[in-house]
């Protein structure tokens, strides 16, 4: 059946679009960043970057002694070149974690230095099913055995390296990206575009509205969170730093398409509980469905600034996707209860 649209969803998913359409692998966001910036400009903000080109704007509240930061992440998982083999086909290092499995088959570019693009696609060293022994189509993908087949006639390191490509240059991967009339949007990478569509449209509500905070809140755009070290540069009258990340549904956790996810801990630390009471509150005070799950192969902005020795508390919460890190699928759902708990957070006083 068709999904009863909601115009705040809608732009959500239309900015979502947006930034799904440009490549950004960490370490190579320059685009991306650039991008937020105008959104964040057209919303009447004056924003910033810090020495590492992340993006930073401040909505000044009622308190500015006690402050809070929010923090999404626009740095996506992708890939390297390591070696170009003599057949001038790529091998690849990871960008981030994933198993090679979840891009097998996918098209992709490499971006070299000098800028230029060359398109290929992901496959396995014996992709031909009709010219691979039995023992050999189910092999584990590793490093060792997946290539990158380019899109250009090149059968030599010498033919591949004459078009400008070499050991160091990105690539990224279609992100294949359908939005279906059942309030489905499948992506790559919604993990963590899709949150910071939701907190963008989340500030150009507030201030259409006119809503006044209760504290001064800085607004951190990331483009390192996928490796680790994403939020280092928060404000010094910072109390908060919660991070708007992606949701686990999977086998074994609590999380769902149709809600938002508070996060009681990850695979660093367990979040502050006082702000996962108070998430728990505001969600059921304002009727919107969420869960509360507990991942261990999970990292944030939040937890990562903890690690980096912040003297904050630290929460998490946003979105929930199946699939995370691999062929990701959400629910306008969840969309709408994690823009709504993110507003309603934004014009709640901080927790005692």
């Amino acid at each position: 059946m068709r999904y009863e649209k909601n115009l705040l969803v809608e732009d959500v998913v239309d900015l979502t679009l947006k930034l799904l359409s440009i490549p950004s692998v960490s370490g190579d966001c320059a685009a991306v960043m650039s991008v937020a910036e105008r959104e964040l400009r057209d919303a009447g903000l004056a924003p910033t970057r810090t020495a590492k080109d992340a993006v930073l704007a401040v909505l000044r509240g009622r308190d500015d002694d006690r402050q809070r930061v929010v923090a999404a992440h626009l740095d996506t998982l992708g890939a390297v070149v390591h070696e170009i083999k003599d057949n001038g086909r790529l091998r690849l290092y990871p960008i981030g974690g994933y198993d090679w499995r979840s891009f097998e088959g996918e098209n992709c570019t490499v971006h070299t230095l000098d800028g230029a693009a060359c398109d290929g696609t992901l496959l396995p060293d014996r992709a031909a099913r009709h010219a691979t022994p039995i023992d050999k189509r189910d092999e584990p993908r590793k490093e060792e055995n997946v290539e990158v087949r380019l899109d250009v006639e090149t059968n030599s390191k010498a033919s591949t390296e004459a078009l400008g490509i070499h050991a160091g240059d990105i690539v990224s991967f279609e992100p294949r990206s359908v939005v279906t009339e059942t309030g489905f949007i499948k992506s790559r990478f919604l993990d963590d575009k899709l949150s910071v569509a939701i907190l963008l449209t989340a500030v150009r509500d507030l201030r259409r509205r006119g809503v006044e905070l209760p504290h001064t809140t800085h607004l951190y755009l990331s483009n390192y969170e996928e490796i680790g070290h994403g939020t280092p540069a928060i404000p010094p009258r910072a109390e908060e730093v919660a991070a708007l990340d992606i949701g686990v549904v999977a086998e074994g956790t609590a999380s769902s398409e149709h809600a938002v996810t508070i996060l009681s801990r990850d695979g660093a630390l367990p979040y502050d509980r006082r702000m996962v009471r108070q998430l728990k509150a505001l969600a059921e005070a304002n009727g919107i469905p969420y869960r509360i799950d507990a991942y261990q192969n999970y990292g944030s902005d939040a937890s990562a600034c903890l690690k980096a020795g912040k003297d904050v508390r630290a929460l998490c919460f946003g979105p929930a996707a199946e699939a995370t890190h691999s062929y990701e699928r959400t629910h306008a759902d969840s969309i709408d209860a994690a823009l709504r708990l993110l507003i309603a957070y934004l014009t709640a006083p901080m927790a005692s």
